[in-house]
């Protein structure tokens, strides 16, 4: 591979980062400028473009902490070298890796903290990152169970789940898209509070300037009776994925198991075309902690795992990266 050059990136580059999130075979649009920076006041963004012959062949989506961590990204659910269509392998990732973390010890980085896209995310198969992590002697530090369902195989719920949309329909349940983002929000932050405690990632202002930007990406639909919402899914479309961001219900809604009719929508006709429907990690604590009564609730539609990984290099001076990333010939007995 020809000599390669690593840069951080600055808003100069947002219009060629973007290009290049479009064309990328592992992107999804959470890696565009205009999601990633909605919360730039909170990370300090460590981004990097990685070029052969001035051209770029690899973008890492990160951020800075003040311990001297790069996270590949601290707010996001996923992040890892972006590649393009052809033409980068494993070797050359192995190179990509190894000029990056040449660079980051120029400034004093300790460690970098990093998250490879699920396949599920994938165009096409990208999983020379993890390749290279292993090479470089990176330690797995999260494994995230999410439920999804492969849309090849389509709806194939348990009889439970089943007896629930028949029951459902005899009701005077109506499914729809809503862009009442304030009354979603409402509802999830009464539903997270009351049964888990906690509260939405985004305010309501960040998803409305969210949905502005990425109107046919970030989706929102409830199942409703009489006019009034009971249940809620905020769906975020990458165009393969389907992904069930928030979850929300009310009391009333959890008693006439108001999501199975809805869910049913989403996957059955709303985002049928799409390679896989994604339900979420069920998973809390790095994975630590398994809440197995949601996932055995998501598994009931038809659900199977995949993994969210996590994975922390350290990037000690002391390492001999050219010993780790030299190939060895096996010793044949």
């Amino acid at each position: 591979m020809d000599k390669i050059t690593v840069e951080r990136y600055t808003p100069a580059a947002a219009g060629e980062w973007n290009s290049f999130v479009d064309t990328s075979r592992n992107s999804t649009f959470l890696f565009h400028r205009d999601y990633m920076d909605y919360h730039a006041d909170r990370f300090e963004d460590c981004s990097w473009i990685v070029r052969k012959k001035g051209k770029p062949i690899a973008m890492l989506p990160a951020n800075l902490t003040a311990d001297g961590v790069l996270h590949s990204h601290g707010g996001l659910t996923y992040g890892g070298f972006m590649l393009p269509q052809l033409h980068v392998d494993g070797s050359d990732v192995l190179q990509i890796f190894g000029c990056c973390i040449e660079a980051w010890r120029e400034l004093r980085i300790k460690s970098l903290d990093y998250k490879p896209l699920p396949h599920i995310y994938a165009g096409s198969p990208s999983q020379e990152d993890v390749y290279a992590l292993f090479r470089l002697g990176a330690v797995v530090t999260e494994q995230s169970i999410s439920s999804t369902i492969d849309m090849h195989r389509g709806w194939m719920p348990n009889k439970l789940r089943k007896r629930h949309l028949a029951a459902a329909g005899k009701l005077p349940v109506t499914i729809s898209e809503t862009d009442d983002i304030t009354a979603f929000m409402t509802m999830l932050d009464d539903c997270l509070r009351e049964r888990h405690n906690t509260a939405p990632v985004h305010t309501v202002a960040e998803l409305m300037r969210l949905k502005a930007s990425f109107d046919a990406n970030i989706r929102f639909f409830v199942a409703s009776i009489d006019g009034l919402p009971h249940a809620g899914v905020c769906i975020y479309d990458t165009g393969i994925v389907a992904h069930a961001q928030y979850i929300a219900t009310t009391p009333r809604g959890r008693e006439l198991n108001l999501l199975t009719p809805l869910f049913h929508h989403l996957i059955t006709s709303e985002f049928a075309n799409r390679r896989y429907f994604d339900f979420g990690i069920s998973t809390e604590q790095h994975g630590r902690y398994l809440n197995e009564g949601l996932l055995r609730q998501k598994t009931s539609y038809g659900a199977g795992a995949t993994i969210y990984s996590r994975f922390i290099l350290n990037l000690s001076p002391d390492t001999d990266l050219h010993a780790l990333t030299a190939n060895t010939m096996p010793h044949i007995m």
